[in-house]
């Protein structure tokens, strides 16, 4: 086979992986017009992993989060894609080896992400339905919908329960959605589309081997998640670590069998393996050293960037970066300016992880989060939100804050997180009705005030001038990693 790229005057980069470190690179280089691009990606079309878990359990269609790489693309100058697998690295030729043929390049990015971490257990890699992938998300979704058929027609109350109990291995954020997300199920399909189906017998039971969910957020976020799962009636067991998976039973540690068919693995991720490179460049995680440039230790002209590297010249983060979309986002922005500094004959400069949080969504209405730092252009940041001061600016002048960590439910518009240091707000002179701050909900809804009002409550807290939403927020604690 022959990849069909010609050579032109331009240099080659030459980016494996259309995630979103990868893409965001493409795209920004495709701009500028000084190099040509190939961009090399396994599937023809760029998914948005956050929501996955929503395809899985029909909440979306696969088309929704699935954007066609040659319609991103479409009428670019010196820009190509070829649907690939890469096979080898050859840095001593500057050659990559794909599925569909070799290609030379001048500048190699490495932007494949990660897949699903099995720990060396091959048996729950056979049969567990991981779900990093469209793809995998479609499988699980297609099974789970023929278990609930299978579950009307099958012989014995046994088997029954072996088809309607799900168990998701993994506490993260991803496990934390989908639990969410077929509790809901549970609850609003199950009735609706299979009303012979008692929906009391269908269980959803969440296995985290740590002490907490929500490792990498902090403690209060990890609290109020596993507190709005427990309300949706997800069953939550933590200290749970999983060792096997055998005649449709799942084995913890500690001897315990949980039966079920439906066993939903998202418990860690691993760096995509690349051959041929040196054993010595690969570290925790199979993910690629590189160096404050997201170069690769050793190799002058291939970068690695988002899951697939590690960086530990970064003072906030010595041990790494955490693997998430902000990250090879940020990265690839900055390689991005750094190899245009580099092609105009100036130094790169290092990057630097700007923290701007992280959040976990839980079913339709709820969400825990961390924030770093928020800004808006008429709002002092969510101080305001909480019912401190500052109030609305109406010159629209950009204020910067710290930040808190949040937790939400959009249910009843209820401050769910409150901490000690919270203070009561200080009284605000009137102020003239400003724009209404989404932030980040999509759809109007009336005030706060105006629906404690309608309840015979005053209103207290910070409603955003009768704004949209109020919430209660606390310090993001100076250790987060997240």
């Amino acid at each position: 086979m022959n990849i069909r790229i010609p050579r032109s005057d331009r240099r080659r980069i030459v980016i494996v992986g259309g995630g979103f470190g990868g893409l965001k690179l493409a795209r920004r280089l495709v701009r500028e017009g000084r190099f040509q691009i190939v961009l090399i990606d396994r599937n023809n079309f760029h998914q948005f992993p956050p929501l996955i878990y929503q395809v899985a359990t029909a909440g979306m269609e696969p088309s929704s989060i699935s954007f066609p790489f040659r319609r991103i693309f479409r009428q670019r100058r010196e820009c190509y894609f070829r649907m690939a697998e890469v096979l080898e690295i050859l840095p001593s030729r500057n050659l990559l080896r794909t599925s569909v043929g070799e290609i030379g390049y001048d500048l190699l990015v490495l932007a494949a992400g990660a897949a699903s971490n099995f720990f060396g257990m091959e048996e729950i890699e056979l049969q567990a339905m991981p779900m990093k992938t469209v793809s995998e998300a479609m499988g699980l979704r297609n099974t789970l919908l023929t278990y609930f058929e299978r579950a009307l027609t099958c012989a014995t109350p046994e088997e029954r329960d072996e088809l309607l109990d799900i168990v998701v291995v993994g506490g993260g954020a991803t496990g934390v959605e989908i639990a969410g997300a077929l509790s809901e199920m549970k609850r609003f399909v199950l009735p609706r589309d299979y009303p012979d189906l008692p929906a009391d017998k269908m269980h959803v039971r969440l296995l985290e081997a740590g002490d907490r969910l929500l490792a990498g957020m902090s403690a209060s976020a990890s609290r109020h998640a596993e507190a709005f799962l427990r309300r949706m009636g997800v069953e939550v067991t933590t200290g749970a670590k999983v060792t096997g998976y055998r005649n449709n039973r799942v084995i913890l540690a500690d001897g315990t069998a949980i039966p079920t068919r439906a066993l939903i693995w998202v418990s860690g991720v691993r760096a995509e393996s690349i051959p041929g490179l040196d054993p010595a460049l690969i570290g925790r995680g199979g993910r690629i050293r590189v160096d404050a440039f997201n170069r690769v230790e050793g190799l002058g002209n291939v970068f690695a960037i988002g899951d697939q590297c590690l960086m530990t010249t970064d003072p906030s983060y010595p041990d790494g970066h955490p693997q998430l979309a902000q990250v090879a986002i940020q990265q690839s922005r900055r390689l991005a300016d750094n190899l245009l500094l580099a092609e105009q004959g100036r130094p790169m400069r290092p990057f630097r992880y700007r923290n701007l949080g992280v959040m976990a969504t839980i079913g339709r209405n709820r969400a825990v989060a961390d924030f770093a730092r928020v800004a808006h252009p008429r709002l002092g940041g969510l101080d305001h939100l909480a019912g401190g001061s500052p109030a609305l600016d109406p010159r629209g002048e950009k204020q910067t804050i710290r930040a808190p960590e949040l937790g939400l439910e959009l249910l009843h518009l209820r401050p769910v997180a409150s901490h000690d240091r919270i203070r009561p707000p200080a009284p605000q002179p009137p102020q003239p009705p400003g724009r209404l701050c989404r932030f980040r909900i999509h759809n109007r809804c009336r005030s706060l005030g105006d629906r404690l009002r309608q309840r015979g409550r005053p209103p207290t807290g910070g409603a955003l001038n009768g704004r949209d939403v109020s919430v209660y927020t606390s310090d993001l604690s100076d250790n987060s990693t997240t």
